[in-house]
């Protein structure tokens, strides 16, 4: 493509009347664009390659950045035709409402297409249950085709353009998107950006000596880049995959591998690779995907003398993709998956000025809220609140057009990233807290009602993660194995908390089996291909049977699905839970009490208290004018917290969201 000079006149050209833009302008109107439609695009477009012209001229100084531009304007084009006018309906809606996912309604659910399925048809077939539970956003994974296993859960992609064969074809996805979009509930799927599978077609003709290909991963010739990258590069996975580097006899060279030896790092030092993931985006994104969660994001950037994480430039890729799909497809969300530090959290939500929102610096609408997931656990087990406080007090505020999935399990490990800083602001050593946690939630602590195992120990340093599914660590799965009726009510109210929490802070994911109680899976140590990785022992198949009890009356099934489907219905009806607004942490005088105010402009003032101790709590009456509400108030989540005298008493191991009583 020849030389272009001026976003300006890139877009004239493209759309304008010459040859080529009267050709493309066709094409619009043939796929069903009328001539609103067509300026609107328009719009987008040209104001999409504005945004980006600056990020790709940091991103790629010594490139052509019209040519780039030119590129990716291509690329956007192309999809605009391809979209089919559902889509661009959906577009639409979103349009409208481009921050529905912040509203108190705004559930997700999480699952392992095959566990929950098995295949995409039967997934469709399930709808009815997602909307028991309020899902208005559904996170299918290991859907894109991976290499054979081990692919370390499905992220080792051999085919962005395919689903694995087991599950169906890309027009299955198609359809179930379509059933469920029918549904008002929105498809999102793992996007992997960080690597390919080694079987990936780039990888195939990079070995077979294609250098177009071979650019597109980072490879060494010897041992000289390797050996200086890791002297300051952590190991993911020090058990199962030490190191950071492969050597491949094919490359003749040492391949980086961040993850596993068969998950080759792509190189975005080179555009090419950051036009071929647009496209990609673009492709998922027309096949009626509506979220791509951004697998591995904050690893793709590679900078000499750092951990290579959270560099700048993977900030910058974020921009580049969240314009671009803003102009194809707006009602595309893009999600980070970035386990970071805490105060590294809110930059992919693109707060990188005080934690303010400038339109310049958009990146995903979603993260993950890493630092609460791990507070909510540690809390639990300490019976202790302060240090969740501290954590979530050092937070910078959420910029207002973005918001979090908050969590309380997925399908990975849960690391304990606790903030040494924060752990020493409340007296607690760092160090020792995480051996506490790995100790207890693996039961060799005294008092531990939890049974998980670890994953992935790394004696050097004493890093240790825990696996297991929210009723193990909760000491559900063992009050049921062993008739602990106590234990077993206290474990019901534990989970049912942890995800109170989660849902007072952003939306909350459910991760699949959790709002039925569903014990540990241990059938995967019978398979070779997994039994080394103890992140499968969370990871069962859906139990429809077990699904069916949560109807009848006296199960822990009903317990705990019904209390949690009482309490995201109460969420719904609260529209002070609105993101988008400040949230302040509280000091109420105990240590067992996690406070909070939230406070919208257009929504009003909340209160929530969620008492982590197995013992009833006084807290002062005041708390509610701390938090900012006058008059009188009511707890909308019924009898967790009541009023006794001058103080609010707040039930064991509950949950009480204050609101005014009109």
């Amino acid at each position: 493509m020849q030389a272009l000079t001026g976003v300006d006149s890139l877009v004239e050209r493209f759309l304008g009347s010459d040859t080529l833009g009267q050709d493309f302008v066709a094409r619009l109107s043939s796929a069903g664009y009328d001539e609103t439609a067509q300026q609107l695009f328009t719009l987008r477009l040209r104001t999409a390659l504005k945004e980006i012209e600056p990020v790709l001229r940091a991103l790629y100084p010594t490139h052509h950045t019209e040519v780039l531009l030119g590129s990716f304007a291509a690329l956007a084009g192309a999809a605009a035709v391809e979209r089919k006018a559902a889509l661009r309906r959906r577009d639409v809606q979103r349009l409208v409402d481009p921050l529905w996912f912040q509203a108190p309604d705004a559930v997700g659910y999480v699952a392992y297409a095959e566990q929950f399925g098995p295949t995409l048809g039967d997934v469709a077939k399930r709808a009815d249950y997602l909307n028991e539970l309020g899902v208005k956003y559904f996170h299918l994974m290991n859907v894109i085709k991976a290499r054979p296993e081990p692919n370390d859960g499905g992220f080792a992609v051999q085919d962005y353009r395919a689903t694995s064969e087991e599950r169906g074809t890309i027009d299955d996805l198609e359809s179930l998107a379509d059933a469920l979009r029918d549904r008002n509930v929105s498809l999102c799927i793992d996007l992997v950006m960080n690597h390919t599978a080694a079987e990936h077609e780039w990888a195939v003709a990079a070995r077979a000596g294609d250098e177009k290909y071979k650019d597109y991963y980072l490879v060494h010739p010897d041992r000289t880049g390797p050996d200086a990258f890791e002297q300051d590069l952590p190991e993911v996975f020090p058990e199962m995959a030490p190191g950071n580097f492969t050597w491949n006899a094919e490359l003749n060279g040492w391949v980086w591998t961040t993850f596993n030896s068969y998950q080759w790092d792509l190189n975005y030092g080179n555009p090419e690779v950051l036009l071929e993931m647009f496209d990609i985006m673009c492709f998922l994104g027309n096949r009626g995907v509506e979220s791509l969660r951004l697998d591995a994001v904050a690893f793709t950037w590679k900078r000499l003398g750092t951990n290579c994480q959270n560099q700048p430039e993977a900030h910058l890729i974020v921009q580049v993709l969240r314009s671009l799909m803003s102009a194809v497809a707006p009602s595309v969300l893009l999600k980070a998956e970035a386990i970071v530090g805490p105060r590294e959290l809110t930059t992919y939500l693109g707060a990188h000025s005080n934690g303010v929102h400038q339109s310049e610096f958009a990146e995903c609408q979603l993260a993950y809220h890493n630092q609460l997931m791990v507070n909510i656990w540690s809390s639990l087990a300490s019976r202790d609140a302060v240090l969740m406080s501290q954590a979530m007090r050092s937070l910078p505020q959420t910029p207002s057009t973005a918001g979090w999935g908050t969590y309380v399990r997925c399908h990975d490990d849960i690391g304990w990233a606790i903030d040494d800083a924060d752990a020493g602001a409340v007296g607690v050593n760092g160090a020792d807290h995480r051996r506490f946690l790995a100790a207890f939630f693996r039961s060799d602590f005294p008092g531990s009602f939890a049974h998980g195992v670890p994953f992935s120990s790394n004696v050097e340093t004493g890093d240790e993660r825990t696996c297991g599914m929210a009723a193990a660590l909760t000491g559900i799965s063992h009050a049921r194995s062993t008739a602990d009726t106590n234990g077993l009510s206290y474990g019901i109210k534990r989970l049912l908390l942890a995800y109170g929490i989660a849902a007072s802070f952003g939306m909350p994911l459910i991760y699949m089996g959790d709002e039925l109680a569903l014990g540990d899976d241990v059938s995967y140590l019978a398979d070779p291909t997994r039994a080394d990785d103890s992140r499968w022992r969370q990871r069962p198949p859906m139990d429809w049977t077990a699904a069916g009890k949560r109807l009848v009356p006296g199960t822990v099934e009903e317990a705990v699905f019904g209390g949690l489907q009482s309490m995201l219905k109460a969420r719904a009806a609260t529209p002070q839970l609105h993101q988008g607004g400040l949230t302040y942490v509280l000091d109420v005088g105990e240590r067992s009490v996690f406070a909070f105010a939230k406070r919208h402009p257009r929504h009003g003032v909340l209160l929530g208290l969620a008492n982590v101790a197995e013992h009833p709590v006084h807290i002062t009456r005041a708390a509610i004018d701390w938090a900012g509400l006058t008059g009188d108030v009511r707890n909308v989540l019924g009898e967790t917290a009541r009023f006794v005298g001058g103080h609010i008493e707040l039930e064991p191991l509950a949950m009480a969201w204050f609101v005014h009583s009109p």
